[in-house]
């Protein structure tokens, strides 16, 4: 009778331990799938080696969403960031892909939202004042506007896929200041430029925390890959593809991006 009694309840030990290993096992699998929302800084403007079936969203193979895909091999990856896209694009037309197997999701969202592709256009072709001026409207509405609208994206990320890892990157600073340009803007406005890369920023980092979620902060790897660095990861003014002006190139990809997501991941 005792030796049946504790084969019975080596058996049940037995069979708990498989439980649990096979839940465990089950729960791993279960968030396996990644997908990859946002805007151009995630389709990888800037980067070439476009997917023509992305069309004007431009989605790169160069892209650190492509470049962390092709070498994790995600049970599945929905590539589906565009450029131009703004906080409303995402939540109307980039959640689909999302449901509970959902194991990671990755996006950069706000600078649109903030105009920053106004800022730089205006920067370029008007005074000083007038550039600065700009920059200071954007930082307004960062300031005032944009955390709702994150606040709106993060949560609606969360209830689509609500076991994923979401990882949000941020934005570089474009210029290295004191730098080796000796043309273009003035330090004035390169300083104004980079202030409001950091109010984004810094931003952006506020209102994923309150989310719960994870921020990637790529202001650590472009250091000294800046805009005047001499060993720039980003295009200055590109007049003959005026897109990718202000864009990370394949190697501010995957030296600038990849390895944020990869640590974040």
């Amino acid at each position: 009778m005792r030796r049946t009694r504790i084969a019975a309840y080596v058996t049940s030990l037995l069979f708990a331990a498989t439980a649990v290993l096979t839940g465990a096992a089950t729960a791993q699998a279960a968030g396996t799938g990644y997908v990859a929302l946002g805007d151009s800084y995630s389709s990888g403007v800037g980067a070439g080696s476009y997917d023509s079936a992305s069309g004007s969203c431009k989605r790169s193979t160069k892209a650190y969403p492509a470049l962390w895909a092709a070498s994790h091999s995600p049970a599945s990856f929905n590539f589906v960031a565009c450029s131009g896209a703004v906080t409303g694009d995402v939540l109307n037309n980039q959640l689909g892909p999302l449901n509970s197997s959902t194991g990671l999701v990755s996006i950069s969202i706000g600078g649109n939202d903030a105009g920053f592709a106004d800022v730089m256009t205006t920067c370029v072709l008007y005074s000083e004042s007038t550039c600065v001026n700009r920059v200071n409207q954007a930082r307004a509405y960062v300031t005032s506007t944009l955390p709702a609208k994150l606040d709106a994206v993060y949560q609606a990320i969360k209830a689509k896929a609500p076991s994923a890892r979401v990882v949000v990157l941020g934005y570089p600073r474009f210029y290295q200041l004191d730098g080796s340009c000796i043309a273009g803007l003035s330090e004035t406005e390169r300083s104004a430029i980079n202030g409001a890369a950091d109010l984004l920023d810094n931003t952006i980092a506020g209102r994923v925390s309150a989310a719960g979620l994870t921020f990637g902060d790529v202001r650590t790897t472009f250091t000294g890959h800046e805009i005047c660095s001499g060993s720039s990861w980003l295009h200055s003014v590109n007049w003959t593809n005026i897109g990718e002006s202000y864009h990370p190139t394949a190697t501010g990809q995957s030296s600038g991006y990849l390895p944020v997501l990869t640590s974040k991941a």
